[in-house]
């Protein structure tokens, strides 16, 4: 897989919201860009990590290593809220508004995995 591959659905979610020339109609674009390239219209995903309720390493949900340290657990956390945080698609179809709820509770769920992992090891 290229690196073009991984960015074309938010380049051409990003020109159309560019082509309708309004700001928020940019972010919805690119979100949605963003969903398509994770494969969540194809029902698969291709490369995103699984899916922290169904017992897989909370460490790819969150796309960090296991030997990092909390400030950089942190850090991929808030990375990986604000790609998937419900209030960006606020406006957005139910089907997206759905899928971002529950990519937001696998990836908070995996966050207090960790948590609880690391302080109780």
């Amino acid at each position: 897989m290229n690196a073009l591959s991984q960015w074309k659905g938010k380049i051409i979610g990003g020109l159309i919201g560019l082509l309708l020339r309004r700001p928020v109609f940019i972010i919805v674009g690119i979100v949605i860009g963003h969903l398509y390239d994770s494969g969540a219209f194809s029902g698969k995903r291709k490369s995103d990590a699984p899916t922290a309720g169904s017992g897989s390493d909370p460490y790819a949900v969150l796309d960090v290593d296991e030997s990092a340290d909390m400030d950089a657990i942190d850090a991929a956390y808030r990375r990986r809220m604000s790609e998937y945080h419900p209030d960006k698609v606020a406006n957005a179809a139910p089907e997206i508004q759905e899928l971002a709820e529950r990519r937001a509770r696998d990836i908070n769920a995996a966050y207090e995995e960790i948590r609880k992992r690391r302080q109780h090891p």
